[in-house]
């Protein structure tokens, strides 16, 4: 399926249901299927990423529909305009014709201005500053009381948004499950492998080998299985570990280690082995039951480990090492843009 078709199969999607959700007030495209070539094909492991404006906002989360995974969130509102442009992941939609639904009229004079504005240096330097700020927030919000999960995610988020901060300043997609692959792309293009060199020493792949990713991907496919037919709807990334999502996190993962980047790929093995995780704790809780069963977080740690991040101090150690890089950075960046 080309993705013009899938992006049409989305626009079906919000016209037919989504519209129907309280105080709908539109609905635009997100993600790499926005940023993509229309002509493209939409690969297997892709999603389209939807968002919905409610007055009443909810996570719908991942589903098919006519064939095409959709992922949907929702938000009450955008703010103002400089706002958007402020906002890298919302200014990275308006500025391409991402608006699906729009019954006031709103979202297409944002995508408007967006789109004419969106090039321009201080609303790249704001973007950039944005992210900047979102690297900071997730490592010092590091809960050391949290669950294990809670405090890989913070660290692990934290340490990933590095990526962009230079994709934001070069004004390309600052794509989710493929940001090292993207970042390493642009570094190359700027003769700056090294500087992703270092991204990945932050993150601890840079040293794993291909067997290494390899046997954490299995370790991760037994527990996501075990967990994708448990259905946890408190929990919001209840839909990322499905039967319709595996082909994303599981199949997704196993195609980058394929195409020799399998160190690009633990970012995203990482993510989805705390989610599912902590939608088994969740269910284990509901159910009265005792989480961690059949030696799951045991592999977690084994990966935690491996990327030198298994202890509270690993953890603290390494945000804070990711904390003194962003000058380094934000250097990078503004040679980027």
């Amino acid at each position: 399926m080309r993705i013009e078709e899938a992006r049409q199969i989305a626009r079906q999607w919000v016209l037919e249901e989504g519209a129907a959700l309280p105080g709908f007030d539109g609905a635009f495209l997100t993600g790499s299927a926005l940023w993509a070539d229309p002509a493209a094909e939409l690969a297997a492991t892709s999603d389209v990423d939807v968002v919905v404006v409610a007055d009443q906002p909810a996570r719908l989360g991942k589903f098919t529909y006519r064939g095409v995974l959709l992922e949907v969130s929702s938000v009450s509102g955008l703010g103002s305009t400089h706002e958007v442009l402020s906002d890298y992941h919302l200014a990275g939609s308006f500025h391409l014709p991402c608006v699906l639904a729009d019954p006031s009229g709103r979202l297409t004079e944002i995508q408007r201005v967006v789109s004419r504005d969106f090039a321009e240096r201080p609303w790249i330097l704001a973007r950039c500053t944005n992210a900047m700020d979102r690297v900071r927030g997730f490592i010092n919000g590091i809960d050391e009381r949290a669950p294990l999960p809670d405090q890989v995610a913070s660290w692990l988020f934290g340490t990933g948004v590095t990526t962009h901060v230079l994709l934001v300043a070069a004004l390309r997609n600052p794509t989710i499950r493929r940001r090292y692959v993207a970042v390493r792309e642009l570094l190359a293009e700027h003769g700056r492998l090294d500087f992703h060199e270092s991204l990945l020493e932050l993150l601890g792949a840079a040293h794993l080998s291909a067997a290494r990713v390899e046997r954490h991907l299995a370790m991760l496919e037994k527990v996501f299985d075990a967990t994708a037919a448990v259905r946890v709807p408190s929990y919001p990334f209840d839909s990322d570990i499905t039967p319709p999502a595996r082909p994303i996190a599981i199949d997704g993962t196993r195609e980058l280690i394929e195409r020799g980047l399998h160190r690009e790929a633990v970012f995203w093995l990482v993510a989805t082995y705390a989610r599912c995780l902590a939608k088994r704790a969740l269910a284990g809780e509901q159910a009265g039951e005792q989480a961690g069963e059949q030696g799951y977080e045991d592999g977690f740690r084994e990966l935690l480990a491996d990327l030198g991040a298994e202890t509270r101090r690993d953890r603290r150690r390494k945000g804070d090492l990711v904390l003194a890089a962003l000058p380094g950075v934000w250097q990078t960046a503004m040679a980027l843009c």
